[in-house]
């Protein structure tokens, strides 16, 4: 009698697991098993302040973050995934205010257009825009607090754009 139960646990098992293709990752990726390839484009640059490295960072970062956590292999073209984006916003605004009415913090905003085209799975394509920021004291100038907070918004940036192409969170 228990052989027959196993026997149909084993059986239901065993159809159930068949029914369907499982897209599953320890990275908290969902890439279907037949998609192979990405292509990183550099990314553009069209805001109005220019940052001359900001667009070369987040390229470079969206290539890490793709072979550190995913096993597709980076090509020059015709991924299978392929990602385009352009940076559209480089803001400073004040981000808090005195009573006096003078800037007690300052935010820097970066903007990034996506788009994300799966070749396989052409229902999984996605064009979005992102934005991060990241606050600073306003006794200090951009110039001294620019490098480090770019760090910390193209961080930021790479990991939405990432899961909304992949995680699909």
């Amino acid at each position: 009698m228990k052989g027959h139960i196993f026997s149909m646990i084993l059986a239901c098992a065993v159809a159930l697991c068949g029914c369907s293709v499982v897209k599953y990752s320890f990275s908290g990726t969902s890439i279907d098993p037949d998609v192979h390839t990405v292509t990183v484009n550099y990314f553009g640059y069209k805001a109005l302040k220019v940052n001359p490295t900001l667009a070369n960072d987040l390229t470079e970062a969206m290539k890490d973050k793709f072979k550190k956590l995913t096993k597709l292999e980076e090509v020059e073209m015709d991924g299978d995934l392929e990602i385009e984006a352009d940076v559209t916003g480089y803001d400073v605004r004040a981000a808090a205010v005195t009573a006096n009415e003078v800037a007690a913090q300052n935010r820097l905003t970066v903007s990034v257009k996506l788009k994300f085209t799966n070749r396989k799975h052409p229902e999984e394509n996605l064009e979005k825009s992102f934005s991060a920021y990241s606050d600073y004291d306003s006794t200090n100038s951009l110039d001294a607090v620019e490098a480090t907070l770019c760090e910390e918004i193209v961080e930021k940036l790479v990991e939405d754009m990432f899961n909304a192409c992949v995680a699909q969170w």
